[in-house]
């Protein structure tokens, strides 16, 4: 776990086997290798933003499946699922599951040239799928230039 964050968001990878594939194809980086480029993304994260974070859990799987009536060649980077902090009540807490942040490990690699471009692509997609945590838009983070 990154120092930087506080205890309770974790790291849960959950991908499928990747491949080297061929010249010119993804990056090859082995699961345990993209674990720790996230972990390093991670620790960009100033510890005052981390610290404001509740009850978030971060996971790695391999690849986005699109959701029925999705277009079937949807791809993410990263997909947060929850309730952001600007639309809770004082009864969200009780017994409400962690929000989820998702990386999506091989359309990184599929983009990615070198281990820290994979690193600062992560960034940028965690630093994107915080910003929903805390109910911030994708229009926003567009303008803002974190689309």
């Amino acid at each position: 776990m990154p120092s930087s964050l506080p205890p309770g968001l974790p790291i849960v990878p959950n991908g499928g086997d990747g491949g080297d594939g061929p010249d010119g194809g993804p990056f090859p980086m082995s699961e345990a290798d993209f674990e720790a480029a996230v972990s390093d993304a991670l620790d960009r994260i100033p510890p005052d933003l981390a610290k404001t974070m509740s009850n978030v859990a971060i996971f790695i799987e391999d690849d986005y499946t699109p959701q029925p009536g999705e277009d079937p060649d949807t791809v993410l980077l990263g997909l947060y699922e929850g309730v952001p902090l600007t639309e809770r009540d004082s009864w969200w807490d009780a017994g409400s599951l962690p929000d989820r942040i998702t990386i999506f490990r091989q359309p990184i690699l599929d983009i990615c040239t070198s281990r820290e471009d994979v690193i600062e692509e992560v960034t940028v997609t965690v630093v994107h799928e915080i910003a929903h945590h805390f109910g911030i838009s994708d229009a926003r983070l567009h303008e803002l230039g974190w689309g």
